[in-house]
């Protein structure tokens, strides 16, 4: 008996590798929602969007990128948001991540390969998978959900009903890094400028950026370790090397990021701002880079000094098995870690009296090449079929892209449709590669001895 078409595809599916597998997935939701938002039925004047503009911003959205032709509300009606919002959910938490959380969260079983392949798509710990699963579920729920709540305070007395779908995407959109929003029913191509000055608005976005960048790993590590013990009245245990240094560079990286944008700003953008404005905009800027993609300054006024800042945070981006991009932060540690050991004579790398492995190194280093490659490549190509184009502006576009960030110099609108499918290729990369990249090219060689020092685990990509 000659097996069924759904058969064949079942085998073929079980004899795929589980990296295979996610980006294929991300292929499939990137492709349904590009036809989706092609449709009439998507646009508020219920025409057909130009193809390549469909598959950018379906692109832009499943990566969670925030990049778009257009001014969101402007463009997409109730329909073409809540395809936005899917495509933010599914791309920022993954779609084997979401499927396999349902199943643990009602109790179904889960085989071996399930859990592989959960377990590359969260970046977690095979061995913890069903309980991260169920964390990055209830976690993300709870996140938005209070995110959503909080803004309602400002937005509903604001724009009345609309205001709490309005809560609800910019919450999801923030959770995610996606970046996206439909402030624009008041003034396109805002974003969040108009409440620079609003606290609440803004250190609410600010939280769910964080928490959703910092990494679910991470996430768990700090509920299950610190904050459950503290709750139940229980002994307190030391946080994994991983989650120590995510979280120490984190904190690094903002208040670097928030004092050197206050600097360099200062006479620029917010000159007109008094000393808690200019603080309040500085530090969500620096939060905003690490691949969250809303603004609340005009990017194209910014000092090519703010902007040069910014790319190299966008290029950092957010920590790994988070709903963020970037080269991640562990990756910039290693090889931090790897030169700094170089100038002192150790013959490996080695952070906080923790050794780190080679083959992490090696990730860390080919992530990093790969990234410089693509950036570079594409940031030529912009320029080439954009002669008008600022050097820097589009650098700025193309490390926005590639880090699934979505902060722009007012550059994407102008761009032609190639340099658009570019980007739109940089953005599936930039949310696939780097895991992809480092588990192909991965050296397994034998074991490495001649340390004394404990080894310190840590996850790249």
């Amino acid at each position: 008996m000659n097996p069924s078409f759904g058969e064949k595809l079942a085998g073929k599916m079980k004899d795929t590798p589980p990296v295979r597998l996610i980006v294929m997935s991300f292929l499939i939701v990137i492709t349904l929602g590009s036809f989706l938002l092609w449709l009439p039925i998507s646009s508020r004047d219920f025409t057909f969007t130009h193809p390549v503009d469909a598959f950018f911003v379906s692109a832009s959205a499943t990566c969670v990128t925030g990049l778009t032709p257009f001014d969101t509300w402007t463009h997409w009606n109730p329909f073409g948001q809540g395809v936005l919002l899917c495509l933010i959910q599914v791309g920022g938490l993954g779609l084997a991540s979401i499927t396999s959380g349902f199943a643990v969260l009602m109790r179904k079983k889960m085989g071996l390969r399930e859990l592989w392949l959960a377990s590359e798509s969260a970046n977690g710990n095979s061995l913890d998978v069903r309980r991260l699963l169920g964390i990055i579920l209830r976690f993300t729920l709870v996140c938005e959900g209070i995110g959503a709540v909080i803004l309602m305070i400002r937005l509903v007395p604001e724009y009345g009903p609309f205001g709490i779908w309005a809560s609800i995407f910019t919450s999801v959109s923030a959770f995610c890094n996606a970046g996206f929003d439909i402030f624009g029913v008041k003034t396109p191509d805002m974003s969040l400028i108009p409440y620079v000055a609003d606290p609440l608005v803004c250190l609410t976005i600010a939280f769910l950026i964080i928490v959703g960048g910092i990494g679910f790993v991470v996430v768990s590590d700090v509920y299950y370790n610190q904050l459950r013990p503290r709750i139940l009245r229980q002994q307190t245990r030391k946080l994994s090397f991983h989650s120590q240094v995510c979280l120490i560079f984190t904190g690094i990286l903002l208040a670097a990021g928030t004092v050197i944008l206050f600097c360099s700003e200062f006479g620029s953008t917010m000159k007109d701002m008094n000393f808690f404005t200019r603080l309040n905009a500085s530090f969500f800027q620096s939060v905003s880079a690490r691949t969250a993609g809303f603004a609340s300054v005009n990017i194209a006024d910014e000092h090519d000094f703010s902007k040069i800042i910014t790319i190299m945070l966008m290029f950092i981006g957010a920590c790994p098995g988070s709903t963020g991009g970037g080269i991640k932060v562990t990756t910039l540690v290693v090889l931090s870690c790897t030169v700094f050991s170089v100038f002192r004579g150790y013959d490996e790398a080695v952070f906080h009296r923790r050794r780190i492995s080679r083959e992490v190194v090696y990730k860390s280093l080919a992530i990093m090449l790969a990234a410089f490659a693509l950036v570079l490549v594409v940031t030529g190509v912009i320029l080439t079929f954009n002669e008008e184009l600022n050097g820097i502006d589009a650098l700025f576009e193309a490390v926005s892209a590639f880090a699934t960030v979505g902060l722009s110099a007012s550059v994407t609108p102008t761009l032609d449709y190639f340099s658009k499918i570019l980007l739109g290729f940089l953005m599936f990369v930039g949310r696939v590669g780097p895991v992809s990249l480092a588990l192909a090219i991965s050296i397994r060689g034998g074991t490495h001895r001649g340390s004394v020092l404990p080894e310190g685990k840590l996850i790249v990509g």
